[in-house]
């Protein structure tokens, strides 16, 4: 993919070495400045609605149980009024494709908008640098503060700073053991100090991986952590939006004053302000053309185009745009690349819903006595065990009628004419059908096993087996 030169230039690319320098050179801290902007706050309502979302889902009820709910010891997820089951982790796998599809789509047609604005990496880092401002103050006060030796000032500061950033991770690792364990009954439970060591080890590691990625290793992660970085490339062509610096329009760059004619003076837009490299969370320059470790944040766009604003320039200067567009194209939304996306995405998707819609809360395996293919008895009927695995995926428990058919005059034996399975269990429960060798037609013949549920006849379930008998 080409990337547009700042300065015109066709070459556009990072050379091996800068790679090299970039990926080996010792990390300067980030001190990212406050923006302020349309894209600004809708990042803001990104954070507030994906954190509020992950902090008070936990606390909601449905029908007088905690509504999302992965209860792994007991292998069911409740969410909401479903309750999935091992035996659903087929839907599991459609849904990880989904998502996987989904990001593939929205990548190709508007590049990294994920990572700019629900990544959680990036939602936490936001809400870790909104605690940082409130204690150090904004960019320049902290550039300062790091600057002092240490002493009293700076360590009380510090250490507020720290310990904020700690108790909210410890409530996040909290929160996330919350989706596991019933979270009112967690929160009691470490009242008294009385957490199990796995809950235990989970909030730990999860509050400590939230502290380091978001209040210590930051655009980090991004940089040299995040494998989607370094793919993203293989999804973008010319008319994936992207955020751009105009070279054109902005070249060359220099300051003057406000009222200076920047014709006159034979200068671009740009008035080399440096702004939008300050408010950059990953600390790049957009102005040296598009680079992997940008997330698509926008806050370079606010920056530029409050400073456009007070010029008296128009805004735009640097904005979401596509290669085709800066080369004096039209983009092509419908492309072949979007449209195979979108179709495969939409099948997977037809897929899931279909069989999902299908799904029954009850489960019925057949297995034949496999010991011996089948015994004659003494008045010379033909006779197949078999042990048929029920299994109860319903919030309830129900009484089911068996049946059979499949053969002229088949005879079902059972210990037992009750079914009785409670909520959530697997009953194995062994039967014996028996066949007249006259009504055979062949050596293996189909059976069908029905099972009904007798409070509810819509859930019930048919499943086929074999009946052997000699040739």
């Amino acid at each position: 993919m080409a990337v547009p030169d700042p300065r015109g230039s066709s070459s556009a690319r990072q050379t091996d070495e800068q790679v090299a320098t970039s990926l080996y050179a010792r990390r300067e801290k980030i001190f990212p400045r406050e923006v302020h902007g349309v894209f600004a706050r809708l990042r803001v309502l990104g954070v507030l609605g994906l954190l509020g979302l992950y902090y008070l889902v936990p606390w909601m009820r449905w029908d007088g149980q905690q509504a999302i709910l992965l209860d792994l010891p007991a292998r069911k997820f409740h969410i909401f009024s479903l309750t999935l089951w091992p035996q659903d982790f087929i839907y599991l796998a459609f849904l990880l494709i989904i998502a996987g599809l989904t990001l593939f789509f929205v990548t190709a047609l508007v590049g990294r908008i994920w990572c700019g604005y629900a990544c959680p990496q990036t939602v936490w880092t936001e809400a870790f640098l909104w605690i940082e401002r409130k204690v150090e103050g904004d960019r320049m006060k902290q550039q300062k503060l790091d600057a002092l030796p240490m002493n009293a000032y700076k360590l009380r500061i510090k250490t507020t700073k720290h310990l904020l950033w700690l108790l909210f991770s410890a409530w996040t690792g909290f929160t996330f053991v919350g989706y596991f364990t019933p979270i009112t009954e967690l929160g009691q439970r470490l009242l008294v100090l009385d957490l199990g060591p796995w809950e235990s080890f989970w909030i730990i590691f999860y509050g400590f991986a939230t502290y380091g990625n978001a209040g210590w290793m930051r655009e980090q992660v991004c940089k040299y952590m995040c494998p989607y970085a370094r793919f993203q490339s293989a999804m973008f062509d010319k008319d994936t939006l992207i955020i751009s610096y105009m070279p054109g329009r902005g070249e060359p760059r220099g300051s003057r004053k406000r009222s200076a004619d920047p014709v006159a003076l034979g200068l671009g837009d740009c008035i080399d302000c440096t702004l939008c490299v300050q408010v950059c969370p990953t600390g790049i320059d957009i102005r040296n053309g598009l680079q992997y470790e940008c997330i698509a944040c926008s806050a370079c766009i606010d920056a530029c185009d409050d400073v456009m604003d007070r010029m008296g320039y128009a805004k735009g200067l640097i904005k979401y745009t596509t290669e085709h567009e800066m080369s004096g194209g039209k983009t092509h939304v419908l492309r072949p690349r979007i449209m195979i996306y979108a179709a495969i995405l939409l099948t997977i998707m037809a897929v899931f819903a279909y069989n999902f819609s299908q799904r029954s809360p009850l489960g019925l395996d057949v297995i034949r006595d496999r010991n011996r293919l089948y015994r004659e008895t003494d008045n010379g009927l033909i006779e197949n065990v078999y042990i048929l695995k029920i299994l109860n995926m319903d919030n309830h428990a129900h009484e089911y009628a068996l049946s059979v058919a499949g053969i002229p005059g088949l005879e079902l034996f059972a210990d037992t004419d009750s079914i009785q399975v409670d909520a959530g269990e697997v009953m194995e429960f062994p039967v014996r059908l028996r066949a007249d060798e006259a009504d055979l037609e062949a050596r293996s013949s189909k059976v069908v096993f029905g099972l009904i549920a007798a409070d509810n006849p819509e859930l019930n379930v048919r499943e086929e087996a074999r009946f052997l008998g000699p040739q």
